[in-house]
């Protein structure tokens, strides 16, 4: 979710659902120690329970970041091991590390001397022709050796060489089973699964077999969906009108503007909030012609509101 989770999308995210475990983009361990840490670690109080997600491969930067992080209050540190973009792979971190687990857990051990919070590790099924239960078990098995209690699993494998990112969350095939069988096999472990789960039906299936459902570009695409899950966990939470979380939003807008945040930098965020309702053509285009523009405000989001039907 690189350039999607940043801290504007999970302040919208959180006013959809109050009780889903939010997860940062993914942060380079050296972009922290090189860098200006509080743009990459800060975030909205709001957002709790959040995950900070790190990739990186030298023991001694994970721990740094993950020192620097414990400052800012996160619940999780998540170490990426699923992205398959050819910059991760040139920084050797993300999905290419599946196939080096002794880096990964000693990364793992460094960070969890800096620590009081879980350290957990996202990862693949699976890299290029190492498509096998076997291999996702001897990855894991190393990281439980190191300590590890919690995966988050995308249950593709991630192709390397000869698939763009893009492609890589769609062309692989998804191998639920693969998941169940580790939640099977070590059920001590806390078992996350991650990969086109795109409707409550879905996430109903999975949790039979597994401890947690992550949701990436359905939650992105149709952030709605995020508060119809959480009425159907959870009958006493009140379902929020759309109308009402953009009226929410225009304060935290209204700050980010007085502090130099271009209105696009939030406003791309919400472009799916009314998909699929009456009039959610004319909201993503009056945000999209109009919150680019020099000196846009939150005025921007009560032309949308009014550009559509009173009642979606």
């Amino acid at each position: 979710m690189m350039d999607w989770t940043d801290r504007h999308c999970r302040y919208f995210l959180r006013l959809l659902s109050p009780s889903v475990f939010l997860y940062t983009e993914m942060v380079t361990a050296a972009a922290i120690h090189h860098g200006d840490s509080d743009r990459f670690l800060r975030f909205d109080q709001s957002e709790h329970p959040i995950a900070l997600q790190l990739g990186g491969s030298d023991p001694v930067l994970m721990a740094n970041a993950t020192r620097r992080a414990g400052e800012y209050g996160y619940d999780e540190i998540n170490i990426n091991v699923g992205c398959p973009s050819d910059k991760v792979q040139s920084g050797q971190f993300g999905a290419c590390l599946m196939a080096r687990p002794d880096i990964v857990a000693g990364c793992y051990r460094a960070m969890v001397t800096e620590t009081d919070v879980p350290v957990t590790v996202k990862t693949r099924i699976g890299i290029d022709d190492q498509d096998s239960y076997e291999f996702l078990l001897a990855f894991v098995e190393r990281l439980v050796e190191a300590g590890c209690q919690k995966f988050i699993v995308h249950a593709r494998i991630a192709i390397l060489d000869g698939l763009s990112p893009k492609e890589n969350r769609t062309v692989p095939p998804l191998n639920y089973d693969r998941v169940y069988r580790l939640k099977q096999e070590f059920p001590e472990l806390d078992i996350v699964i991650n990969g086109g789960l795109s409707s409550i039906e879905d996430i109903e299936s999975a949790l039979l077999h597994v401890d947690g459902a992550m949701v990436g570009r359905q939650a992105y695409q149709q952030p709605y969906f995020l508060a119809e899950l959480e009425h159907h966990l959870d009958p006493d939470a009140v379902l929020p009108e759309r109308r009402e979380i953009v009226e929410r939003m225009l304060p935290y807008i209204d700050t980010n503007i007085a502090a130099g945040v271009p209105l696009n930098r939030v406003t791309r965020h919400m472009l799916g909030l009314f998909a699929g309702q009456p009039g959610a053509r004319a909201w993503r285009r009056t945000i999209s012609e109009q919150a680019h523009r020099d000196g846009a405000g939150s005025e921007v989001l009560i032309k949308a509101l009014n550009a559509m039907p009173i009642a979606a």
